[in-house]
């Protein structure tokens, strides 16, 4: 919480990641799990309304359109009780290869997945 009783930047910031790994882990096949993992490229995050210790919100998250190299787009939403949205956030990721450590263009079977979602 900050000075005004409000959720802090930092904890929206935790949650978003939680939310992109467990949306990663419950959807990504095992062996791409085995042979990528995803790094924060960027976090834009838009605060429309506070929420405060008590209240309850749901997330929702999606990815982007396609792809751009290495990088790819997830957004979170985070809606209150009363169905309006409390924070937006879209965060650019990148794709690294394990077994090099360096980053690699997106393939399009590890992502198909998660357009199929959308």
């Amino acid at each position: 919480m900050d000075e005004l009783g409000h959720v802090n930047n930092a904890v929206w910031i935790q949650l978003v990641q939680k939310i992109a790994v467990a949306h990663w882990q419950s959807v990504a096949d095992p062996e791409h799990k085995a042979a990528y993992y995803w790094v924060v490229v960027r976090h834009q995050i838009d605060y429309l309304r506070a929420a405060r210790e008590g209240d309850r919100v749901v997330a929702r998250t999606w990815v982007g359109d396609a792809p751009q190299g290495a990088r790819f787009d997830r957004f979170v939403e985070f809606t209150g009780e009363d169905g309006k949205s409390r924070v937006r956030c879209r965060t650019q990721w990148a794709i690294i290869d394990k077994a090099t450590a360096r980053p690699i263009r997106v393939p399009p079977e590890v992502i198909a997945p998660f357009l199929a979602q959308v």
